[in-house]
């Protein structure tokens, strides 16, 4: 294929051109799933998006552009996400050293005993939708309270699916209406929005959809009964941690350390940092024994090598109890590794589909076809949907549709809170429902759920755009123009 020389200008792309590795991307991971079900996200799914991040290239080099420049935009669109795999790895070493320091076990102790089975799948949603308001973080909500929430589940012998889905539910409810919350920003910032005015616009959809989420896991937590697990068999899974580890409030500091640093709203790499080095102290102190065991060995060497092993690699119990034993034998950088990759292969495809100019064309066809309220807000619903699960990143599915709306909306007579309220009730929500996208990798790889798996059960994140769209077709809660700048 002969390369463009570097005066001429590319053609603008076809629709047939921005549909065709779409579908062939759809086909390939539909057969993924098929032939591997939920480990389908453990090299399959990379494969896929990797080749078709190659079609791409292919077809925008049919319409003039370099390979250099096709290349750079799969590097620019990777370069987008470093933060999140420094974030990543820094939440896997953070629970190795939390599991060694006792940190997340005394959270599974207390959480056994004081966490009712028939209402826990509600409790875990409400505690994780207070935390994630409070700090403005549905990530580190999950990889801190979620990751013991997970444990406690199985400690019960309760479905982790519907736990993860839980979580995964008020951690992303919290993120979105907290003032702290980056995407949260970056949904009003976008629509030239004041904060705030955002924030109680959004009520009209978040409630609601939170309420109908919480009502239906308190039926299933109603309706499942006490779980699996019979009282000898807590009883044993909470002899075999006091057997394991200190189990005391004194290992809960980290926890409080981190909260208190999220909340002060220091930056999410070194908040995670500083509490996996803190959870390698209190380890120190009162875990040597298994600081020493994971080392291999005896003394302070040992016990150094026991730590530095718990980032990198996680922690590996060695308890008799088979629950315990799966329980805590994760954590580590390493095993955020393939999600690291997962993350690489969707930005690449990303990257080259917007450099391509692929994405604008499929915005600008779907445009096009917009004639009514209703169906403006389920085009823009849909748009952030696509481009979440295109572009592999929710900060694209807010910050590219909220550029290319705003002109609709105000055609309407729509006020710009409407399209920020729908950003993000659909681009920073669904985000997570899609395995390959940097929220749905992450969830996967810090809860252990496959992101098919727990997805029927993420019931907010489900609920929130279905409601923007009816909220569109019934005309209501859309806000005019006309309205006073201290209209809510």
């Amino acid at each position: 294929m002969s390369q463009a020389s570097p005066n001429s200008e590319p053609r603008t792309p076809s629709l047939l051109d921005a549909l065709i590795p779409l579908g062939i991307l759809i086909a390939l991971l539909s057969l993924s799933v098929s032939l591997y079900g939920a480990d389908s996200s453990s090299g399959p799914n990379q494969i896929a998006l990797l080749l078709c991040a190659g079609v791409v290239a292919l077809m925008g080099m049919k319409n003039g552009h370099s390979w250099s420049d096709m290349e750079g935009g799969m590097l620019h669109g990777i370069g987008l996400v470093f933060g999140a795999i420094l974030i990543l790895l820094a939440v896997g070493a953070l629970i190795g050293s939390w599991i060694l320091a006792g940190t997340v076990p005394s959270m599974i102790y207390y959480g056994v005993q004081i966490l009712s089975p028939q209402w826990f799948y509600a409790a875990s949603c409400i505690i994780c939708a207070v935390v994630g308001l409070s700090i403005g973080s549905s990530w580190t909500t999950a990889g801190t309270l979620g990751v013991a929430l997970m444990g406690i589940a199985g400690a019960l012998g309760l479905s982790p699916e519907v736990t993860a889905g839980a979580v995964i539910s008020g951690a992303y409810f919290g993120d979105k209406m907290s003032p702290l919350s980056d995407t949260t920003n970056v949904a009003a910032a976008v629509t030239s929005n004041d904060l705030f005015r955002h924030i109680r616009h959004m009520m009209s959809t978040t409630i609601p959809a939170f309420v109908i989420a919480l009502a239906v896991f308190a039926f299933i937590g109603l309706t499942a009964g006490a779980g699996k697990a019979s009282a000898t068999d807590i009883e044993l899974l909470l002899a075999a941690l006091g057997t394991e580890f200190n189990i005391s409030l004194i290992s809960l500091l980290p926890l409080v350390l981190l909260l208190g640093m999220a909340w002060r709203k220091v930056p999410a790499y070194p908040t995670l940092i500083v509490g996996a080095l803190v959870g390698c102290i209190i380890a120190l102190i009162f875990e040597p024994e298994s600081a020493r065991r994971l080392g291999g060995g005896e003394g302070a060497l040992a016990s150094l090598k026991g730590i530095w092993y718990s980032l990198f690699d996680g922690y590996k119990s060695t308890s008799s109890n088979e629950n315990v034993a799966d329980l805590l034998s994760k954590g580590g950088m390493s095993s955020m590794l393939n999600t690291v990759w997962l993350i690489i292969s969707a930005m690449a495809f990303g990257g080259a589909m917007e450099r391509a100019g692929f994405l604008q064309v499929l915005i600008n066809w779907t445009l096009s076809h917009v004639k009514t309220l209703g169906g403006l807000v389920t085009a823009t619903v849909l748009t952030c949907f696509g481009m979440n699960a295109a572009a592999g990143d929710q900060y694209m599915a807010i910050i590219i549709p909220g550029r290319m709306f705003r002109d609709a909306f105000a055609e309407k007579g729509l006020h710009g809170l409407n399209l920020s309220r729908t950003l993000e009730d659909s681009g920073t929500i669904t985000s997570v429902l899609i395995p390959w996208n940097t929220c749905g990798a992450y969830m996967a790889a810090t809860l252990g759920i496959a992101t098919i798996e727990y997805l029927p059960y993420a019931l907010f994140n489900i609920i929130c755009p279905l409601l923007a769209i009816a909220y569109g077709w019934l005309h209501f809660k859309q806000m005019p123009i006309s309205m006073t700048a201290n209209a809510s």
